[in-house]
């Protein structure tokens, strides 16, 4: 229950309400996506490698620059927490934030996936989703969000009072561990705020929480990246299923995802390089 308002409102109220919203970040200045590009290269790709998620697990997978990689629902409505790294430096990894300020609570294809300080620049874009058709519902829901965090056993025992190990931080840390051959502890630090795919959210109307429902994907439905770096991903197939009502929890259905890796048609890409890191001096307004 959020807390009433302990002050009245002030006599000027109407002039403090009455600002016009401005948008924070206008994306117009930065370089589109060539999604022409994408296209042609994605037409008659090959496909080199499946790497599939067990329910309430984590799978690691590698991406070339310059190729494409989808998550897929395979068996049954399923949403899956994303991570992912620039495989040669795991410092540069995906900003769920920031690529949330660009683009809105939500991304769908054209939108770029942004990497964190200080080399902000697209790490992957989305050139195919085959829920787009979702848009908005009448509760403000849409699909692929970055608002959430990822589901995690400190929340689960400040909420529950119970240890819970299938939650995606854990299987994120546990894939990452067993990839890098290192403890858990060493480990846990390079786990980050996640791309919830195929998951259902959104905010309440009236107390503006988190809110999920059930996703709407099914058995075929896919989203499909280019990775503008050479990438290192996690994918997490999350406790929850299709986070109707839980997660965190066994009692939720649950099914594996798949991540298909493509290499692109040959000659199709011969324009296209890796974006650079931001040009930032670095000097924050020092002398």
């Amino acid at each position: 229950m959020k807390h009433k308002p302990q002050n009245p409102k002030p006599a000027d109220v109407q002039d403090r309400l009455g600002s016009t919203a401005v948008i924070s970040y206008p994306t117009n200045s930065l370089p589109p996506a060539d999604m022409a590009m994408y296209q042609k290269a994605r037409e008659n790709m090959t496909l080199v490698d499946e790497i599939l998620i067990p329910p309430k697990e984590a799978k690691t997978f590698c991406v070339a620059a310059g190729h494409f990689f989808r998550i897929v629902s395979v068996e049954g409505p399923q949403v899956g927490d994303l991570n992912l790294w620039h495989k040669d430096d795991l410092s540069e990894r995906f900003y769920s934030g920031k690529t949330r300020a660009l683009y809105g609570t939500h991304v769908s294809t054209s939108d770029r996936l942004w990497s964190n300080f200080p080399y902000l620049r697209p790490i992957a874009t989305i050139t195919y989703d085959t829920l787009d058709w979702y848009g908005w519902d009448e509760d403000g829901g849409s699909v692929h969000d970055v608002i959430g965090t990822r589901c995690d056993p400190y929340t689960h025992m400040a909420l529950n009072n119970q240890n819970y190990h299938y939650c995606c931080h854990s299987n994120l840390c546990r894939a990452m561990a067993a990839y890098e051959d290192k403890s858990i502890d060493e480990i846990e630090r390079l786990v980050h705020d996640v791309l919830n795919v195929f998951m259902c959210t959104g905010f309440t109307k009236d107390t503006h929480q988190y809110f999920m429902k059930a996703s709407p994907v099914r058995p075929g439905d896919f989203i499909e990246f280019f990775a503008e770096v050479g990438l290192l991903g996690a994918l997490s197939a999350c406790p929850g299923g299709d986070c109707s009502s839980t997660h965190s929890s066994d009692s939720a259905a649950c099914f594996p995802l798949k991540v298909e890796i493509y290499k692109p048609q040959a000659g199709t890409l011969v324009d296209w390089s890796s974006p650079k890191v931001n040009a930032y001096s670095g000097q924050h307004g020092c002398s």
